[in-house]
C-alpha cells in the first residue's frame, strides 16, 4: 500500500489486529521493510504491525534524491496521521535507530516504547562523514548492485556469508534495486545528520536495545553507551550475528522482541 504524504508516497505494509497495540518498523540503510519479515510473523496477530519503506528507499519515491534525516522523522509522523495511530511503538535498526532517536526527541508524545537495534545516538565524525560522501560519488558512477557487493561484508559476519544465510541474497537484492540516486541521497542524509546522545537521558519510555555480538559498525560498545544512558533500558547482545541481527539470528531476536513487546502492554 501506500501513503501520499508531504508530497511523496511512501509504500507501507499493515498486518496483524488493527485494535491491539501498534508496532511500527523502521528499516536500516540501505534496505526496505522486507527485512523485517520473520519479526512480524512472529508477532502475529497478537499486535498491529506497520513496515514501511523510508524516503527513496525500496518501493517509496525516488523524488530529487535529496533527504535529510528530519524529513525522514516528518514523513515516520505523516505516516502515523494517515492511519490515524496517536500512539506507536517504535523499531528501529542502524539507519532507522537514528530515526527513531531524532523522533523520540521531536515527538516523544506519539510513541509508547522504542526498541533499538544495531544503532548508536552519536553524529559522525569527520572521517565517517568524508567515507559516506567518497560513497556516494561511488554509488552514482558504479551502480547499485558493485554497491551491493561492497557494503555486504560490512553488514554481515563471514560466517554468515560463507554459509550462505538466506538474508545475505534478500540483502544483496533489495540494494540492488535501490536507485543510486536515493543511496547516495541517504548517505548524505546520514552524514548531517544531529547528534541525539544528550536527549537520551529524556527518554521515558520503555527501551530495548539489541545489538549484534560482531557488529563492526554500531557495535556493543556503542549500545551500551545508550544503555547507560537511557534510564530503565534493557539491553541483549545478539550471539552470532552482526549488524544485522534481525536476519541473522532471528530466533534470538524475536524472543527478545517479543518479551519486550508483551511487558510493555
Amino acid at each position: 500500500m501506500k501513503a501520499q504524504i508531504n508530497d511523496t508516497e511512501i509504500f507501507y505494509t499493515e498486518s496483524g489486529d488493527p485494535t491491539k497495540t501498534s508496532v511500527v518498523f523502521i528499516h536500516g540503510f540501505p534496505f526496505s521493510h522486507a527485512i523485517w519479515q520473520k519479526q512480524i510473523k512472529a508477532l502475529g496477530d497478537d499486535f498491529h504491525c506497520i513496515a514501511y519503506d523510508f524516503r527513496g528507499m525500496g518501493e517509496s519515491c525516488v523524488g530529487d534524491g535529496q533527504y535529510s534525516l528530519e524529513g525522514h522523522v516528518d514523513d515516520l509522523v505523516a505516516l502515523l496521521d494517515f492511519l490515524q495511530i496517536d500512539q506507536a511503538v517504535i523499531v528501529g535498526l542502524s539507519m532507522g535507530g537514528y530515526i527513531a532517536l531524532r523522533a523520540l526527541q521531536r515527538n516523544p508524545e506519539r510513541f509508547l516504547a522504542v526498541a533499538l537495534c544495531d544503532t548508536r545516538s552519536e553524529e559522525d565524525d569527520n572521517a565517517a562523514r568524508i567515507k559516506r560522501a567518497n560513497a556516494a560519488q561511488s554509488v552514482k558512477k558504479e551502480g547499485a548492485a558493485a554497491f551491493a557487493e561492497g557494503f555486504l561484508p560490512a553488514v554481515f559476519s563471514e560466517a554468515s556469508i560463507t554459509n550462505n544465510v538466506p538474508g545475505v541474497g534478500m540483502i544483496k537484492q533489495i540494494i540492488s534495486k535501490n536507485a543510486p540516486l536515493a543511496i547516495a541521497g541517504n548517505l548524505i542524509a546520514m552524514a548531517a545528520r544531529t547528534d541525539t546522545t544528550a536527549s537520551l537521558k529524556d527518554i521515558a519510555v520503555p527501551t530495548l536495545i539489541l545489538v549484534g555480538e560482531k557488529d563492526k559498525l554500531t557495535t556493543p560498545e556503542d549500545a551500551r553507551n545508550l544503555q547507560n544512558q537511557i534510564k530503565g533500558s534493557v539491553l541483549h547482545v545478539v550471539p552470532d550475528a552482526a549488524h544485522l541481527s534481525n536476519l541473522e539470528n532471528p530466533e534470538f531476536f524475536n524472543a527478545r522482541l517479543l518479551e519486550f513487546l508483551h511487558s510493555t502492554k
